[in-house]
Formats: C-alpha cells, sequence, structure tokens
C-alpha cells in the first residue's frame, strides 16, 4: 500500500510517500515540505498549496490520503491554517475517490516510537531508523509526514479488522433482535 502522509500548515505543509509491505516492512518514496508564503493571503496561500499537493498526488500515485488530526493547539490562529490547510488537502483526496485517514499527534507517536507523549526529535530519530534513511528529514514538518504515513500502514489492518468486527456484530444484534421479535409474534399467535 502507498500512503501519502501530510502534516498540515499554511507556512509549511509536510508531504511524505510510503510504501508499506508484508508485516512492518516500509520503504520512504519521497519528502517534502510545500512552503506557502506568510504575507501573502489566505486563499492564494490554499491555492498554493493545493497546487502542490495536486503534483504530489500525481506523480506518486498513493492508495490513500494519513493526514495529522488538529487535536489541540493553544494558538487559535495556528490551529486554523491547519485545519484549512488538512481540509484542501483532504478535499483534494476525495475528488480522486481516495480514502482519506485521519490521526491525532499521539497516534502517530505511539506507532513510530512507542510513546504517545515522544518529541519531535525522537520521532524524528525513529523515522531515519524506521525508513533506513541516511539523513534525517528536514524539517519536523518532513519528518512527521513520514511518520503519519507509517502509522496509517501499520494502523489500517488493525482499524479495517475492528471496523469488520463491529459490523459483524451489529449483524448478529440485527439478526437477534429479528428472532427475539418473530418469537414473540409467534407467542402473540399460539395464544
Amino acid at each position: 500500500m502507498r500512503v501519502l502522509g501530510v502534516d498540515p500548515g499554511l507556512t509549511r505543509c509536510g508531504l511524505g510517500v510510503v510504501d508499506g509491505g508484508t508485516g512492518r516492512t516500509v520503504r520512504c518514496v519521497a519528502v517534502g515540505v510545500a512552503r506557502t508564503p506568510v504575507d501573502a493571503d489566505l486563499a492564494n496561500r490554499l491555492l498554493a498549496l493545493a497546487d502542490e499537493v495536486e503534483s504530489w498526488l500525481d506523480l506518486h500515485q498513493p492508495e490513500v490520503v494519513a493526514i495529522e488530526r488538529v487535536f489541540s493547539q493553544h494558538n487559535v490562529r495556528t490551529a486554523m491554517g491547519t485545519a484549512q490547510a488538512g481540509g484542501v488537502v483532504a478535499l483534494l483526496a476525495a475528488r480522486r475517490g481516495l480514502p482519506v485517514a485521519f490521526h491525532t499527534p499521539s497516534e502517530v507517536k505511539a506507532a513510530v516510537t512507542g510513546s504517545g507523549k515522544a518529541d519531535k526529535a525522537q520521532v524524528t530519530t525513529m523515522v531515519t531508523k524506521l525508513l533506513g534513511l541516511r539523513e534525517a528529514p528536514r524539517p519536523a514538518d518532513a519528518a512527521d509526514a513520514l511518520a503519519l504515513g507509517i502509522c496509517h500502514l501499520w494502523r489500517a489492518p488493525l482499524i479495517s479488522r475492528l471496523a469488520q468486527a463491529e459490523a459483524r456484530a451489529a449483524e448478529l444484534a440485527r439478526n437477534h433482535r429479528a428472532r427475539l421479535a418473530q418469537a414473540a409474534n409467534n407467542k402473540g399467535v399460539a395464544r
């Protein structure tokens, strides 16, 4: 499976493409950062970001897009920009019929380091080791994008199995309720 991981942001948006194989095998395909000028108006910044992401989607043909979920930030302006950038990426993926998965920062950190409280340096170190890179991806947004891709590759099978189990449980519950209703109807008819 090929995943485009996105660490959304208006000034720097991390982009990383990761391929996953059997087991926990992962390989870096591409990594980079889309940048927009701080002094440009919001609409043009979002347009520039969209153009860059479109080129990545065209070039790398991912099967799924994993975006960091805006979880909690003290700076409302930064949170808004992050959410807007993530929304643009989700829209572009949806237009292509690509599934979009959102992962919280703590989920990503836990997936690649084993601790949901890891710092950026620990995430970068583990991403570099896991992908066998000669140099650490810079800036941290690029490493975070790769971490998102890895996180999704490793979590997707579990998420899929959980969804299947939930669907099966719901089906069993519907069938059970239908049997109970039928039994109640049969009991009422027998009187």
